[in-house]
C-alpha cells in the first residue's frame, strides 16, 4: 500500500510539474499592440494620384488619423505595431506613416510615405499644475471630518 501512495504522490507532483511549466510557457507569449491605422500595401497602392477622390481614399483606407491642422487637404494615416513580454518595455515592431494631400477639388495630388528615421519619441513632462488648496489624502479627509462639529441645522429655535 505505501508503494501505492508513493506512485499517486509521484503522479501529482508529475501534473503539478506540468501545469506550472505551461502556466510559465504561457506567460511567455507576446502582448501585440496595434496603435492607429497601418495601412494595407494593396489599399495603399489602389490610391492613384490624379484620379482618386477623397471619397475613394476613405472608402479604401478608413478615416484618416489626423487631418491637417492649417487646412483639410493633407490627410495622415499613422500606425504603429507593438511587442511586449510581462513587464518589459513595449519594442516597437512595425510603425508607418502616410501623407496623402488633395486639391481643392478633392482629388489626390500626392502620396507620400513619411520617413520613419526622422521620428522622434517624446516624452510628457513629469510636472504638476499648481493648485489652490490642501493636497489631503483620502484617510486625512475623513479622519479629519470626524474632527470638525456639524453646524447647527438652520431653522430651529433655541430650547428644541
Amino acid at each position: 500500500m505505501n508503494q501505492n501512495s508513493d506512485h499517486g504522490q509521484d503522479m501529482r507532483l508529475t501534473i503539478l510539474s506540468s501545469l506550472l511549466l505551461i502556466g510559465l510557457l504561457g506567460a511567455c507569449e507576446p502582448t501585440m499592440a496595434n496603435r492607429g491605422n497601418i495601412l494595407d500595401p494593396d489599399k495603399l497602392a489602389s490610391v492613384k494620384v490624379g484620379t482618386s477622390t477623397r471619397e475613394e481614399v476613405a472608402a479604401s483606407l478608413g478615416s484618416p488619423t489626423m487631418v491637417s491642422t492649417f487646412d483639410d487637404k493633407t490627410w495622415y494615416y499613422v500606425g504603429r505595431q507593438t511587442e511586449q513580454y510581462s513587464f518589459l518595455d513595449p519594442e516597437v515592431i512595425k510603425q508607418q506613416a502616410t501623407q496623402i494631400r488633395f486639391n481643392d477639388e478633392g482629388v489626390v495630388t500626392d502620396v507620400h510615405n513619411l520617413d520613419m528615421a526622422n521620428a522622434e519619441d517624446i516624452s510628457p513632462v513629469d510636472r504638476r499644475t499648481p493648485t489652490y488648496g490642501n493636497d489631503d489624502t483620502l484617510i486625512k479627509q475623513l479622519i479629519g471630518n470626524l474632527s470638525h462639529p456639524t453646524p447647527k441645522t438652520q431653522g430651529r429655535r433655541e430650547g428644541e
